[in-house]
């Protein structure tokens, strides 16, 4: 897309401020927030790529599945996740990775204790 940058810019370790820059995504409910790290995902044109943050607070969760044209790669940093809902909910803990292709429906998500991800979506 002309005007916009969908490349990640290089960027030598700096210190995340953690408690600024955080918005709830497009179609997100409360509770569940993002900070973009790097990058840019042009969804109409089916490009790019990005890394962000994404945090759940204490007791946010989702209530559809999720689905996109794009990967995804997901690795829990801290707290607790639980994948799906009733008698198939599964909870996780940190230090839990997931690589999911195009397509796959995943969720609905929630926290107990809040949670913090790192993901990184990208197209092929």
């Amino acid at each position: 897309m002309k005007g916009i940058e969908l490349f990640k810019a290089h960027e030598e370790f700096s210190t995340l401020d953690m408690d600024a820059g955080w918005t709830v995504p497009p179609g997100y409910p409360d509770g569940i927030e993002e900070k973009i790290l790097s990058g840019r995902l042009d969804e109409t044109a089916r490009r790019g790529s990005r890394t962000r943050l994404l945090r759940f607070l204490p007791g946010a969760f989702s209530t559809e599945p999720f689905v996109h044209e794009y990967w995804e790669e997901v690795l829990l940093i801290s707290g607790d996740l639980i994948v799906g809902a009733g008698d198939a909910a599964e909870s996780f803990l940190p230090h839990t990775y997931a690589c999911r292709p195009p397509g796959v429906y995943h969720g609905p998500f929630k926290s107990e204790t809040g949670c913090l991800l790192v993901e990184v979506h990208y197209y092929d």
